[in-house]
């Protein structure tokens, strides 16, 4: 299974202690059963971005966890929903368009040949780049402020491993495992 096809995940922490993990509605459902909901920050383990929700109000955190299991379910309507296509817009310039025309099987077909070719050739590559990212954006949320951080961040992009791991060592665990878990990828095949 490749990543495109992985289920999203959801990590939540209080402070650098994390509390719930799993998928945006078991998340948020995690997170109404706890007193300190408000103070807990959500990040979606796939780029590390952090969730929008209010967590101050337990109504709101109900009301997020039903839809959220709603749209993790949802059917898409446009495009073919039972082969995954969606149809979406791309803006090309004439001379693309017309030689997308020539092509057999059209430009649809054509594109999907041309992305399917570059992810085969820079896969690795759009890996390791979309976990470094993931990290940064997670490691600027929760520990910016942290001994080392902007040398640790320095070593994710240069690709030093074993010098962001001696870098992180001295981080709280839960934080520190999970900075793992998103870099993984990160790393290539050395």
């Amino acid at each position: 299974m490749s990543p495109d096809e992985l289920p999203t995940t959801f990590t939540a922490f209080a402070g650098f202690q994390r509390v719930a993990a799993g998928t945006k509605a078991q998340v948020l459902t995690q997170l109404r059963e706890r007193g300190d909901a408000a103070t807990c920050l959500v990040f979606d383990d796939q780029t590390g971005e952090q969730l929008d929700v209010d967590l101050r109000d337990p109504k709101a955190i109900e009301i997020s966890a039903l839809e959220a299991e709603k749209h993790e379910d949802a059917p898409r309507g446009v495009g073919r929903p039972r082969l995954g296509v969606v149809a979406r817009e791309v803006t090309l310039l004439p001379r693309h368009w017309d030689w997308l025309a020539r092509q057999p099987g059209g430009a649809s077909v054509a594109l999907r040949k041309l992305v399917d070719d570059a992810r085969r050739v820079h896969g690795e590559r759009d890996t390791v780049r979309a976990a470094r990212e993931a990290t940064y954006r997670f490691m600027t949320a929760i520990a910016g402020n942290l001994p080392g951080f902007e040398e640790a961040t320095r070593a994710l992009f240069a690709g030093e491993h074993q010098r962001f791991t001696d870098l992180v060592e001295p981080w709280p665990t839960d934080l520190r495992v999970h900075l793992h878990k998103l870099s993984a990828g990160g790393w290539g095949a050395a």
